[in-house]
């Protein structure tokens, strides 16, 4: 092309996205991890077995180190350990030969990532883990370097490329490292009889610690706050406490407050259904009987359970002698993160 008589290059633009390309890439990069986790399931072998053992032996804590790419992969198996009843942490193997390495103790164990097998940080610090006589796991990708042989126990992630088309940055390789570090937490988890109880303990703040640490009494409603009336209440009496509790129910109660029944914002409608006077009527000639009461020390989420099966939006909490000791409703378990 020309412009004033003069001959302009037209080259590609940078940074622009080709959809095709861009596919074709992203799919090459899934089928080579695939590939490389695929050829590893042969390795999970006796040496898999014997690094449980070392492991699941081990008094202290696994430590585990790894340079650079490893390094953050090294971070991930500690993070994944620690959450699943077998006590980790990661130590940076550049900052261990500067005084970190006192993190380690006899009773430890050590877990090393180097896909080389001879990073220069790590090797620095073999001796010392040697000479206390720790027990040293290593997950290489070459069998035959310095780490995997003086390693008590070589995990082999050999892989055949990288998934980079540079065959440079680290991609298969780390994958590799991450799903033995996955494999090893979930074999120990298994052998240590670890539940979803331990897991929530150690993940108090997220939803799965919610749902399986809190108690329907850790969010009832108690004392005043409890929508109650006597079976000789009117309708009227009944309707006033549902708005002052504001819980879209209240309980109908005996001289013992025991439950005889309930009334809802939904048997409210039923009865404006029958032309019943909610200024004269009784109380207990439209409740609903044998509703569904739940004890407090049972987990919120199974309270929320009931309530999906019986399509409730509130349940009354009762002890050992059916007398009403809270409530709570489908917006207290929202409010507690339960559902």
């Amino acid at each position: 092309m020309t412009k004033h008589g003069q001959t302009v290059n037209q080259t590609p633009k940078k940074n622009q996205i080709n959809p095709q390309k861009t596919r074709q890439l992203g799919l090459a990069v899934v089928e080579t991890e695939l590939a490389a986790i695929a050829a590893i399931k042969s390795r999970i072998d006796d040496s898999f077995v014997k690094a449980c053992e070392l492991i699941l032996a081990c008094e202290g804590r696994v430590v585990v180190t790894g340079m650079g790419k490893s390094g953050h992969i090294g971070n991930k198996i500690a993070a994944t350990l620690a959450s699943t009843g077998t006590p980790a942490f990661f130590m940076h193997p550049g900052e261990a030969s500067h005084g970190d390495l006192g993190m380690i103790t006899p009773k430890d164990v050590v877990i090393a990532l180097s896909n080389s097998g001879e990073t220069s940080e790590i090797l620095t610090i073999l001796p010392i883990i040697k000479r206390l006589s720790v027990p040293m796991i290593s997950i290489t990708g070459k069998p035959g370097s310095t780490l995997s042989t003086e390693a008590d126990v070589n995990l082999d992630a050999t892989i055949e490329k990288e998934a980079c088309p540079l065959g440079l940055a680290p991609t298969s390789s780390t994958t590799v490292a991450l799903v033995f570090g996955d494999a090893l937490a979930v074999a120990l988890l298994d052998a240590r009889g670890f539940t979803e109880e331990d897991f929530a303990l150690s993940h108090p703040g997220g939803s799965l610690g919610r749902r399986l640490l809190l108690h329907v009494k850790d969010i009832m409603h108690t004392g005043k706050d409890i929508p109650m009336v006597g079976e000789d209440a009117s309708l009227r009496d009944a309707l006033l406490e549902i708005t002052q509790k504001n819980l879209g129910m209240t309980a109908i109660v005996n001289k013992q407050q025991q439950v005889i029944g309930i009334y809802t914002d939904g048997d409210l409608r039923r009865t404006l259904d029958k032309n019943i006077d909610v200024h004269t009527a009784a109380v207990k000639d439209v409740m609903t009987i044998n509703c569904k009461t739940i004890p407090s020390n049972i987990l919120a989420a199974e309270a929320l359970t009931v309530m999906q099966q019986n399509k409730i939006n509130a349940m009354l909490v009762i002890d050992e002698n059916n007398s009403v000791i809270g409530a709570l409703n489908m917006h207290d378990l929202l409010r507690a993160g339960v559902v």
